[in-house]
């Protein structure tokens, strides 16, 4: 004989001739019963209220068989065989109570008032979790702690000379493919060059330059002595070299100390690009928590047509990158509004083909200059370099087949694997990057597969695909 909690799948399989409502594959049944409970809440609010004692027992038992009941079903055909009667009784009880509560417009009130708590409670529980996440992307992981102090130590055990990279006469070719990434994190740095140089079909082509400040040059200067990039010409170098800029940069920075994302001077060096390689014409400049899929000699090809920068669109209604000008950028200031048009095209920074020599000769590093100090005493734009982006190269950009660049890694768990497949470059833009225990995990792995985790470092620092 079959136990009667048996679910009705297993049922079916050993008798073909027995049929029930609940063997069709729908979720109605879970849904009535889920209405129930509800129903059932509202009068024991009424009980309780009342005094009424047995219909208190009643309603409880009843909301108790039901949950139990119910357990995780999503679909009717997950209820075991029980639930049937489970659901009546409830039914015989709810009538009972309706009888005794027959005031239509009270329990609506109810109905409302259950509804509008229910929905508080979600709302605070949204917030708690947004707040979580912010707090998880604000920290960095104890591992890449542990790595930058042991890659550090090793840096100034290092003699002098041991310390220098090799081909360093290619670093001002402008005849070179030249690319660069401002960072203070090792993976991400690693990842954004192994992955370049791997996808190139040219590697001795590349020159490629990482940006740090000076707390964590040794460390990343480390890791690529011991991982050098195979035929390509790597070149690390600290902010605190532009001597030009040491000053500049965190005077404008430390005005919009609130927020952090305006705090970093790694931030707002893309929009010195000219000033810091005064002998290139040309440069890719990549975001750290960008990955390379493609070879990228294409892009190199791509017609700039006498603007500044190249860049991927975010203005299509619908999509997952979606981004409104107005949005970012305060309209409701005259300068704004005069200057600006709102329904101007947006784009993404991430992975972008910057024309140098067209940028000095509209001297654009003097444009940004100038909003960020209007920004100080007004706000013109929400934080971060996005929208000072916007503003600063408006007009300026040439827009890129969308293939370069997919967006939404970060923070948009719906974007399309065959999406993810096909680009040149995907970006974890957003809070939950590919390093952090918040990654998005059906995504992780496009970047983690750029790391060695047999590297002895990380396995000191119990770095781990999982971690």
């Amino acid at each position: 004989m079959k136990d009667q909690g048996e679910s009705v799948q297993t049922t079916v399989q050993h008798d073909q001739n027995i049929r029930s409502p609940l063997q069709q594959v729908t979720d109605e049944k879970v849904k009535e019963m889920k209405d129930q409970v509800i129903r059932a809440k509202a009068y024991l609010n009424f009980a309780t209220s009342a005094g009424n004692t047995h219909l208190i027992k009643e309603l409880k038992l009843r909301i108790k068989e039901v949950e139990r009941a119910l357990g995780g079903a999503k679909r009717d055909y997950d209820l075991s065989r029980s639930a049937l009667q489970r659901m009546r009784n409830m039914e015989a009880s709810l009538a009972k109570a309706g009888h005794i509560y027959n005031d239509c417009s009270a329990m609506a009130t109810k109905l409302r008032a259950m509804t509008e708590n229910a929905e508080e409670q979600v709302r605070a529980q949204k917030n708690q979790v947004n707040y979580l996440v912010h707090l998880a992307a604000r920290t960095t992981p104890k591992g890449l702690h542990c790595l930058s102090m042991r890659l550090t130590t090793e840096y100034f055990s290092l003699q002098h000379e041991e310390r220098e990279f090799p081909d360093q006469d290619k670093v001002n070719d402008p005849d070179l493919h030249h690319y660069a990434v401002f960072s203070d994190n090792v993976l991400a740095c690693a990842v954004v060059v192994n992955s370049t140089i791997s996808a190139a079909k040219d590697p001795e082509k590349i020159v490629f330059h990482v940006v740090t400040d000076s707390l964590n040059l040794p460390a990343i200067s480390m890791w690529f002595l011991l991982n050098p990039p195979s035929k390509a010409t790597i070149h690390v170098q600290s902010m605190d070299s532009f001597a030009g800029l040491r000053s500049s940069i965190p005077k404008l920075t430390r005005q919009n100390a609130r927020d952090t994302r305006f705090t970093s001077p790694l931030n707002h060096l893309r929009f010195y690009l000219p000033d810091i390689f005064p002998q290139l014409n040309a440069i890719v400049l990549f975001d750290h928590d960008v990955v390379v899929q493609k070879d990228l000699t294409g892009l190199w090809n791509t017609e700039i047509k006498g603007k500044v920068i190249g860049a991927v669109e975010t203005c299509q209604e619908g999509e997952p990158s979606f981004r409104q000008m107005d949005l970012f950028v305060n309209f409701s200031d005259p300068t704004v509004a005069e200057r600006f048009d709102v329904k101007a095209c947006t784009w993404a920074f991430g992975v972008n083909l910057f024309n140098l020599q067209e940028w000095r000769k509209r001297n654009l590093t003097a444009v940004y200059q100038k909003y960020l100090q209007m920004g100080a005493k007004r706000q013109l734009s929400v934080a971060g370099s996005l929208p000072m982006g916007w503003i600063t190269f408006y007009n300026q950009t040439v827009a890129l087949n969308k293939r370069w660049q997919v967006l939404g890694l970060g923070e948009d768990s719906e974007v399309a694997q065959q999406d993810v497949g096909k680009a040149a470059v995907i970006h974890y833009d957003g809070l939950m990057k590919p390093w952090l225990d918040i990654a998005i995990r059906k995504y992780k792995g496009y970047w983690s597969r750029h790391i060695n985790y047999d590297n002895p470092y990380l396995r000191q620092c119990n770095i781990h695909p999982s971690s």
